[in-house]
């Protein structure tokens, strides 16, 4: 079984991901009690992609976060850094170019696409800031970003419970379901680590973008955030 630490050295965590990818979408399915479809509706509509625009989808592990772009009638380009991964989202969806890239060195030109997103990978790349930087510069000006990823909890009582579900449920149902379930130890581990919802949106300003905001989605276990690329 492969442990990933929370240092992230990206071949620890590729490895990882490769390890978990064949039952990956029905694991995450289950541990989200179903809300993961709801975030990616929400994910598809702050994207808001148009035909004919190109949309980087990053950590897009099997592709399947990256359907909903594609049947907007954009040019969607999934792009992961476990080739596991990858292997899969090729089977499923071959019509699909998918992309074995690292989020903090990404293997395409300056401003090159209209909207560059990430759901749940931003979490899991060593240098993130260093990752915000690349999605900056692979954007086109006036292009935009949106993030969705695991947040912390707004209401106080709610926050407690969660915490403690990631903690102690999370790895039982995990094993029942996952392939490797030590994986889901340290994404349990990485989301309580993780910056809240006001210390991302800096670190997304620190990286270039403007008029960032965030929002709130199943009373913040996840967040919504998006930034603009100035023309």
């Amino acid at each position: 079984m492969t442990r990933a630490s929370l240092n992230k050295q990206p071949h620890e965590v590729a490895s990882m991901f490769d390890d978990v990818a064949e039952r990956y979408d029905l694991t995450n399915d289950v541990l989200s009690l179903g809300q993961d479809r709801v975030w990616r509706k929400a994910v598809a509509k702050a994207v808001d992609a148009r035909p004919a625009q190109k949309i980087l989808d990053l950590a897009a592990g099997t592709a399947t976060s990256s359907l909903p772009f594609s049947r907007t009638g954009a040019y969607v380009v999934p792009c992961d850094f476990s080739l596991g991964m990858l292997q899969v989202g090729k089977r499923k969806h071959p019509w699909l170019p998918l992309t074995a890239g690292d989020a903090t060195r990404l293997p395409f030109k300056d401003d090159t696409f209209d909207a560059v997103t990430i759901s749940f990978g931003l979490r899991n790349v060593q240098d993130f800031d260093a990752g915000l930087r690349e999605m900056y510069r692979v954007t086109k000006p006036g292009g935009r970003v949106v993030i969705c990823e695991f947040s912390h909890p707004t209401w106080a009582p709610f926050r407690t419970v969660y915490t403690e579900y990631l903690m102690r449920a999370l790895p039982p149902v995990a094993r029942a379901v996952s392939s490797n379930p030590e994986a889901y130890v340290y994404l349990a581990e990485s989301i309580r680590a993780w910056p809240d919802q006001p210390a991302l949106a800096e670190r997304l300003q620190k990286a270039g973008w403007s008029k960032v905001a965030w929002r709130n989605l199943t009373g913040g276990v996840v967040a919504l955030h998006r930034g603009f690329k100035e023309s």
